[in-house]
Formats: C-alpha cells, sequence, structure tokens
C-alpha cells in the first residue's frame, strides 16, 4: 500500500492541487513520521508540530493554491532565522537564542506556500562538511546509521532521505548542499551566484554560499527551486541590480521532459590537487564511469579535460574560509562553548591580515575566470560528488584543525571552486556501494545553465534507476 512519503513532491503537489489530501493531513503524516525516525537519524533539532499544523490550516484557508509550493511540508535549516522558533546554529553558544525576525529564505517558502515543521541540524555555523556536534546528537545516514550524513546541510538530506519530508531547502558554501545529496542518495542543487533572491551570495565574503534544494528527484529540485527563486509566481523579484546570467526558470519543465543532445567534460582533478593527496576510491570511481557511459550510451559529446594545476587555490581558499569564521559573533568567554574546530577557524581567521585578505579575494576572482574559460567548451563538466565513499561517523578529528581541514578536503575535493567560480552544480545518485550505500556524480554547468543541468540529471536519472529503493529507516 503506497503511503503519503512514497509519493514524489510532485506527485504530493498534484494530490494537494486535486484536493485529494490537504496540507493538515500532509502535515500531520510527516510530523507522525519526525517522531517516529527522528531519536535515530538525528535531521531535526527542533520539531514546531503546533505551529505547523496551524501554519497548514492558515494555507488551506488563506493562501493561494497558486503558489508554488501550496501545502508542502518543509523544514529550515537551523543557519536561517524563524521569528520565535529557536535558532541554535548547531552551536552551544547559541542555546536558547530565539529570533524575533525571520530571515529572507525563510520567508521565501512561507511566501510560496510551504509549510515548516521544524529546523534540521547543521554543524556549527555550518562551516564543516559533516553534521556531528557537540550541540546536538550527529545527522546520521538514514542508509547506514553508523555512517554520518554529510554536511553542512546534513539534517535536511537526513530528514529526505528517511522520508521525514519530501524535499528540504540547504545552504551551499563550498559544497553543504551537495555533499549531504551525495551521501544520502539524494539530488543537491547548488544554483548559480545570484539565482535565488534569498539566498544569492552577493552579501557574503567571496560569494560562495547560496540557497537551493534537497529532494529525492530531480523533478523535486527543481519544484523547489522554482519555489525558492519566484515564491508569488514568475517573474521572481530580485532584490539587487546584480543576477545570474541566463533564464531565471521555471526549472520544472526542463527537469520533467529530460530531453537534448550535449557536450560533456569529464573532469578527474581538483585544484587541491597540489597542496593535498587527493584519491578517488573505487566506489567513487566506478560511479563516475557508470555516468559516463550512460551519458554517452544517450549520444552526448563525451571528452576529457586536461588537468589544470592551480598552485595558489589552497591558500587562498584556507584564507576565505579562515576569514568567514572570524564574523561569528561570539566573543569572550563564550568563546570556551564552541568547539575546536571553530576555535581554530575562528583564531586564524581573526588573525588574517586585511592585505592577505585582500590578495585571496583577488586571487579567487581571477580563478572564477579562469575556471569558466577553461569549461567554455562544454554544455556542462561531469565529476565525481565525494572523492571517498560516505565517512563513518566520528571519523573527523575533532581536536586537530589542521588535520580536521584535510580530512574534509580529502572527502570532497570536487565542491569548494564551484562557489568560488559562482557556477550552478547538481549532484545526482547513480549507484551503491556493496554495502548498499549511494554513490553519485556531480554536474558543473555554464554560467546560468541550471535548465541544462535538469536536462542532463533527469537523463540520467532515468536510466540508472530501477525499482524504488529505500533506506534501512522507511
Amino acid at each position: 500500500m503506497t503511503e503519503l512519503h512514497d509519493h514524489t513532491a510532485l506527485e504530493l503537489h498534484q494530490l494537494l492541487q486535486r484536493g485529494t489530501v490537504s496540507p493538515v493531513e500532509l502535515a500531520t503524516h510527516y510530523l507522525e513520521r519526525v517522531e517516529r525516525l527522528n531519536p535515530e537519524v538525528g535531521a531535526f533539532t527542533t520539531v514546531t508540530g503546533e505551529a505547523a499544523l496551524d501554519r497548514a490550516r492558515l494555507v488551506e484557508r488563506e493562501v493561494p493554491r497558486s503558489r508554488p509550493l501550496w501545502g508542502l511540508p518543509l523544514a529550515d535549516k537551523d543557519l536561517q532565522e524563524r521569528a520565535g522558533v529557536p535558532a541554535g546554529f548547531g552551536s552551544r553558544a547559541f542555546a536558547g537564542y530565539v529570533p524575533e525576525e525571520s530571515d529572507e529564505l525563510v520567508q521565501a517558502v512561507d511566501a510560496a506556500g510551504a509549510v515548516s515543521l521544524g529546523k534540521t541540524a547543521t554543524p556549527e555555523f555550518g562551516l564543516p562538511s559533516y553534521t556531528e556536534g557537540l550541540a546536538g546528537p550527529p545527522a546520521r545516514n538514514p542508509w547506514d546509521p553508523a555512517l554520518g550524513a554529510g554536511g553542512s546541510s546534513g539534517g535536511a538530506a537526513a530528514a529526505v532521505a528517511a522520508g521525514m519530508l519530501p524535499f528540504a531547502p540547504g545552504s551551499d558554501g563550498g559544497g553543504s548542499i551537495r555533499i549531504p545529496a551525495a551521501v544520502c542518495g539524494l539530488v543537491g542543487v547548488k544554483p548559480s551566484r545570484g539565482r535565488v533572491p534569498g539566498g544569492s551570495g552577493l552579501t557574503s565574503l567571496a560569494g560562495l554560499p547560496v540557497a537551493g534544494p534537497i529532494a529525492r528527484t530531480v523533478a523535486d529540485a527543481a519544484l523547489l527551486l522554482d519555489g525558492l527563486i519566484a515564491p508569488e509566481g514568475y517573474p521572481p523579484r530580485h532584490r539587487s541590480a546584480v543576477r545570474a546570467p541566463g533564464d531565471d526558470g521555471p526549472y520544472l519543465g526542463a527537469a520533467v521532459r529530460g530531453e537534448g543532445r550535449f557536450q560533456i567534460g569529464v573532469m578527474l582533478d581538483s585544484p587541491w590537487d597540489t597542496a593535498y593527496e587527493i584519491v578517488i576510491d573505487e566506489p567513487s570511481r566506478a560511479a563516475l564511469d557508470l555516468a559516463v557511459g550512460v551519458l554517452d550510451g544517450i549520444g552526448h559529446g563525451i571528452e576529457q579535460v586536461a588537468p589544470a594545476p592551480e598552485p595558489g587555490y589552497a591558500d587562498a581558499f584556507r584564507t576565505i574560509w579562515q576569514a568567514g569564521a572570524a564574523t561569528i559573533p561570539v566573543d569572550g568567554e563564550r568563546e570556551a562553548l564552541l568547539e575546536p574546530l571553530t576555535q581554530w577557524l575562528l583564531g586564524r581567521g581573526r588573525a588574517v591580515p586585511a592585505r592577505r585578505l585582500a590578495e585571496a579575494l583577488g586571487w579567487l576572482a581571477r580563478f572564477e575566470q579562469r575556471v569558466i574559460r577553461r569549461f567554455a567548451g562544454y554544455d556542462a563538466v561531469l565529476t565525481p560528488a565525494l572523492a571517498l565513499e560516505p565517512r563513518p561517523v566520528g571519523w573527523y578529528d575533532a581536536e586537530d584543525g589542521e588535520r580536521n581541514f584535510a580530512q574534509q578536503v580529502q572527502f570532497t575535493p570536487f565542491t569548494s571552486f564551484v562557489n568560488v567560480s559562482g557556477l550552478p552544480a547538481i549532484t545526482v545518485p547513480v549507484s551503491f556501494t556493496d554495502g548498499g550505500v549511494p554513490m553519485g556524480v556531480q554536474l558543473i554547468g555554464r554560467p546560468g545553465g541550471e535548465a541544462t543541468l535538469f536536462s542532463l540529471a533527469a537523463q540520467l536519472e532515468r536510466r540508472v534507476r530501477r525499482a524504488p529503493r529505500h533506506p534501512v529507516v522507511w
């Protein structure tokens, strides 16, 4: 018997539009799953059950049914502030903090007609690529609870993979949507810089973090992205004169149709190669080879991208990452509440000289131009999503900041440079390890090339997915 959580988000959207199910019924169903599964998975930090049902009733009465996310449940990543709901930012230093105003992204999902069920787990201030902190239990991989869910949108990915949400918004400053999506067997989209008005990256240091969707299918990811871009319907309301090139969407049509033949580059090197020993393990390589074979069989042009060493990348990116941590609003005695990695990043960041920061920003701006030129001959570039299969809970060094940073780079060498270059990217699950854990690949688009990515991802999805397969907690 098919239950509500067995449906895709797009199918639920259609059920809601037909009146087969109501927003209250849908919220109730997912809240019951959250209550049952969250103690095992650790996806939610806060569950706002009563507020969610009140919101669902309000949506039924007052929100136009034409809004793109009408009645669909989701949750806010705990880096986003929602008025009246605790916002911990994954940190003990913010225990008990309750904001009075909502962030732009939260306002956007509300305007789109969605129903928030609470807050999903994130590591401290979203800095690491795994979601295991001292402020709460780790977010676990629903396919194997001994493994982590990735980060920093690990709680969002764990919730979607476990069927506690149909989809969820996340944020991605160095891979924080794509990493947990790949770890948990989901589709994760990092939009172009400037694409999502409420999470554009334009106000952040080096323009790294943007908002985007985590979903079970390519079409579901497009549905949520359309809602984030234009919550009141198209055309979207941009908040600045700077925006991503190309069409603003909608992208659902491209994701459903999955049409077109494209020129695809395959890239195995990363800009971290000159500073760290990067090894692509067998499951990651097998996933990439499978994707190459499928896309080649469809008729796409496939070409190896020539390596392009970038010996300055590691120093420049580390400088920006540390400098970003310098702005964490924690001082004095409260710093002792921060975790060792955060203290290391904060200390290093506050010691960065202005000249060094300016030089790093300039270097990364020129790197962006080099990447775009390097990829100019391709409609999309294919890479492994991860260099290694998902890591066990507790694998990362909790005390040594240098070693921890190196571990993160070696696990995820193909994600951060996409943020630096401002390009769109999507991760798609394509295979499983011998132990039954999903593995995926990443497609990187041209500036403003989201539509092409959705078309390619849909084609890939159709040919690698067999009968529905769900994680052990389903």
